[in-house]
């Protein structure tokens, strides 16, 4: 399994993930690898995580070299039954939540808190892309940010509106281009001092996740299409904004936009929607 990766990174092939794979199968053969012995892997390699931690980090980088190993002549290909995965409803930030809680750390003495929330909420940032961003990809300016996404390896422009560029304004800083923005060394550093945050403000304990979230929902609310908030907020796939943000459209009344505005025919009179009678219809 060593001589595999090492081919599969030579190739060009992304390492994300693979080292602690590597340090669990060492010199085992690849043709004795099972998918089953990949599924037991990812619970040994990642105990205290569930299904799509699994899937993500485990099944789909080991099946991966294994395949290419397979390409190779040295083995068969190999296809691996990922863990089911419920899907759970995310609760999001609403626009009120995150002025809460920006309030709140400002009256805290944590102005880069309080814009490291405004930031994540307002371009859909994930809290690793957000505390690794530096005052070089930061252009105030321009109202934009480079944001190099962690999950899907690309960099993105992101554009800042007017409040998180008046956010990130007002953090006390030299703006030396390598310096950390918010100041966080990771996202683990945030956790303790986000939830007392908002605990002070008495809102709901949501994650700093939450935020990006809030960012799609919000979006879907206003009546973005599905494509400009992927694009927007560095989803590789619009679809996965539908499945997983659609949710934020339950509402039964959003069939009154199916008709033209103060207009509705009913019992074959044409009228307004205060009730008074337009004309007949034949």
């Amino acid at each position: 399994m060593a001589q595999a990766m090492l081919a599969y990174l030579e190739a060009g092939k992304p390492d994300r993930f693979l080292k602690p794979i590597a340090d669990h199968w060492k010199e085992t053969r690849v043709k004795t690898i099972t998918p089953e012995a990949i599924r037991q892997s990812a619970r040994k390699l990642y105990p205290a995580a569930g299904e799509a931690t699994w899937n993500r980090q485990v099944i789909v980088p080991t099946a991966a070299v294994i395949n290419f190993a397979a390409q190779m002549g040295w083995c068969r290909h190999i296809k691996v039954k990922r863990f089911t995965v419920v899907s759970q409803e995310k609760t999001p930030a609403t626009p009120e939540w995150v002025a809460a809680f920006a309030a709140q750390a400002v009256a805290d003495g944590l102005p880069h808190l309080a814009a490291l929330c405004l930031f994540m909420f307002g371009t859909g940032a994930r809290i690793g892309e957000a505390v690794a961003l530096t005052w070089g990809a930061v252009k105030l300016s321009d109202r934009l940010a480079t944001i190099n996404q962690t999950k899907t390896r690309f960099i993105r422009q992101a554009h800042l509106p007017a409040t998180v560029v008046a956010a990130l304004a007002n953090i006390p800083s030299n703006r030396n281009p390598d310096d950390l923005v918010f100041s966080y060394a990771c996202s683990s550093s945030v956790s303790k001092v986000w939830n007392n945050v908002a605990a002070r403000a008495g809102i709901a304990p949501l994650t700093p996740h939450c935020c990006r979230h809030g960012f799609a929902t919000t979006m879907l609310r206003k009546g973005r299409d599905v494509k400009t908030i992927a694009k927007a907020g560095g989803w590789k796939d619009p679809a996965i904004v539908l499945r997983t943000y659609m949710h934020a459209l339950d509402d039964r009344t959003v069939t009154e936009d199916i008709f033209d505005t103060n207009l509705a025919q009913v019992d074959g009179a044409e009228v307004t929607t205060e009730g008074n009678e337009r004309k007949k219809t034949v």
